[in-house]
């Protein structure tokens, strides 16, 4: 179904649009989710959403997420090179935590729905887990993504 405002595509019938968030009830089926064409309905809608959300929405990360990242894994490498490895244990303990933060707050803050809120919570939290300063390399570039998919929203 398609969201009257955004022009969001949805596989099933909502109180909300994922993409907007606005309170309606989607209008129309768009012919491409059609089932009568051969396409499965998995398919379809993922191919509605990266045509939709495009690459920000795809590979961004919620800028505040990316911050705590950055934070996070910074106290947690130093304390990991201070004890030369003896905090590893907190740190694996840590990286789940904030892959389940990441999870939630990609949901309910950037618009993510549950699968790639999933892949970027378990990214983050393996990298976070690792002794090495590697979510840096993801959440950064991710971060500035997201932020300029925020804004480039806020205009619409």
């Amino acid at each position: 179904m398609v969201c009257s405002r955004c022009g969001f595509a949805a596989s099933q019938n909502s109180r909300f649009c994922p993409s907007c968030g606005l309170q309606i009830a989607f209008a129309t089926q768009p012919e491409y989710l059609a089932p009568e064409r051969g396409i499965p309905q998995a398919a379809a809608y993922s191919h509605a959403l990266a045509r939709h959300g495009g690459f920000g929405q795809m590979f961004g990360l919620h800028p505040g997420i990316a911050f705590l990242t950055l934070v996070v894994d910074a106290m947690l490498f130093g304390g990991d090179v201070a004890t030369m490895g003896a905090l590893l244990p907190v740190s694996i303990g840590v990286g789940a935590l904030l892959g389940v933060i990441t999870y939630k707050a990609q949901m309910r803050w950037y618009g993510d729905d549950k699968e790639s809120a999933a892949i970027k919570g378990l990214i983050l939290g393996f990298l976070t887990a690792i002794p090495a300063p590697l979510p840096a390399i993801f959440s950064v570039p991710s971060g500035i993504l997201g932020l300029i998919h925020s804004w480039r929203n806020k205009l619409k």
